[in-house]
């Protein structure tokens, strides 16, 4: 008989979403939640020109679901696009370096409108956003690194997966439906990394279209569509499709023994993951006193899928210098930081961030690569002028889960973001305590944001 990969994947999902999650998972989505609260909040404001654009030209239908971040109700599809696209905004999300994915945007841009649809609890939100995450996850870990290879962005083709999975368990669908929208996910999965090149401002539009089309996945389950009794298997199903192989080895749900909202990073820099280990040594190098005047040159060796994409010195404007590790590295030893306001135009087009950004070179070491996601490896060499050497190596930046946040790191960071959104004080700290006590539905927060 035929394998049904589809089939023994949402079996495994099921029985897992029959278990009792552990409270120290429940904690951590929590804070998963409000993360993206704050990066949703900050990307509409880092994003609101272009918005009011979009708003202008598109019409968009108002509604009773909001666009976090942007004090709009609009209609559901326009809420739950708009929520994919601001969360992934600024590129400073959650997400897993194994399996090259961000998981939290995707599930909670689609969970919250529906939430006040349905007027769902919030400990059944954050469950649901549990499975959600390893489904992602778990897809995006099977099939990685040759799905980047070929260049697909991971956050589209398997968030997808996850935000339908995780939206179908928070509305009880019945175990027919959930499978009917599992497997319209499948055909809609899609994500290009060409976002990355040449400039390209569209990367979180990968994601605002996954949480659309999972809602839409719902939709035609709902309506009773019918899908292939397999969708992931096949000469024509999606591992064909995302990786050139029919037979892909599955990995198992709770890898290594952990859930996957548990492997999560969480952000201290406004960078692409990638760039982190090596803005983390030049911080410590500025904390030592190093300066831009003083550099000859800097040459960062990492593991080789922190190299292609990563290591472009010609920075046409802020999305690319999020993706350039040579600009972040540079800003950072500059500025001793790397956060949102080393990330604004003015810093993008200072001539003394790009001249050192010219003098840092980027190249793949094969051990850092072996290693890799293990270790998330980078040896900074620093040259000056006058002769002298400086080395800082970084296995782990701040924000792994080998090397977390403190509570008052995530709560500074938390509402730094929340700020820079234009949140009053008052409300960010109500926020966090909805959230962190759940003192609110998910439907009753949504609706004030």
């Amino acid at each position: 008989m035929t394998k049904n990969y589809a089939q023994e994947f949402l079996k495994e999902i099921d029985e897992l979403a029959g278990r009792e999650v552990p409270q120290a998972v429940m904690d951590r989505i929590r804070e998963s939640l409000l993360d993206y609260i704050a990066v949703t909040c900050a990307g509409a404001a880092f994003q609101k020109e272009k918005l009011e654009r979009y708003f202008a030209f598109s019409e968009a239908e108002e509604g009773r679901y909001p666009a976090v971040g942007t004090g709009r109700k609009l209609a559901q599809k326009e809420a739950v696009f708009l929520n994919g696209l601001n969360g992934h905004a600024l590129d400073f999300d959650d997400g897993v370096n194994a399996g090259i994915i961000h998981l939290g945007t995707p599930v909670f841009s689609l969970l919250l409108p529906l939430a006040v649809q349905h007027d769902v609890p919030l400990e059944k939100l954050l469950w649901a956003a549990v499975l959600g995450y390893e489904t992602s996850w778990t897809m995006a870990w099977s099939i990685q690194p040759g799905h980047k290879a070929l260049g697909f962005h991971a956050t589209g083709t398997c968030g997808v997966l996850g935000a339908t999975v995780a939206a179908s368990y928070m509305l009880d669908f019945t175990e027919e439906e959930r499978r009917q929208a599992f497997a319209v996910a499948c055909v809609s999965a899609t994500g290009m990394l060409k976002v990355l090149d040449d400039g390209s401002e569209l990367k979180p539009y990968n994601v605002a279209k996954s949480a659309l089309l999972a809602l839409t996945s719902l939709q035609l389950a709902k309506a009773g569509f019918i899908g292939a009794p397999d969708p992931l298997g096949g000469h024509r199903g999606y591992f064909k499709m995302m990786t050139g192989k029919e037979d892909v080895e599955m990995k198992p749900l709770l890898w290594n023994g952990t859930y996957a909202v548990m492997k999560t990073y969480t952000k201290p820099y406004a960078s692409c993951r990638y760039t982190h280990p090596p803005v983390e040594a030049a911080i410590r190098l500025h904390n030592a006193g190093i300066t831009a005047a003083d550099v000859e040159r800097i040459d960062i060796a990492t593991y080789s899928l922190a190299v292609g994409g990563h290591d472009h010195v010609e920075i046409p404007g802020a999305y690319s210098a999020k993706m350039s590790t040579p600009f972040s590295t540079a800003a950072a030893l500059i500025y001793g930081k790397a956060g949102l306001q080393e990330f604004e135009d003015a810093v993008v087009t200072d001539p003394t961030v790009l001249e050192l950004t010219r003098k840092i070179h980027v190249e793949a070491d094969e051990e850092f690569s072996r290693t890799f996601p293990t270790e998330q490896t980078a040896v900074l060499t620093l040259t000056t002028a006058d002769g002298r050497t400086f080395k800082e190596r970084v296995d782990f930046p701040k924000g792994e889960p080998e090397n977390p946040m403190d509570e008052q790191e995530f709560y500074s960071r938390y509402a730094e973001l929340m700020r820079f959104g234009g949140v009053p004080d008052g409300k960010i700290d109500a926020f966090y305590h909805m959230v962190k006590d759940g003192t609110v539905s998910a439907g009753e927060l949504a609706l004030q944001l």
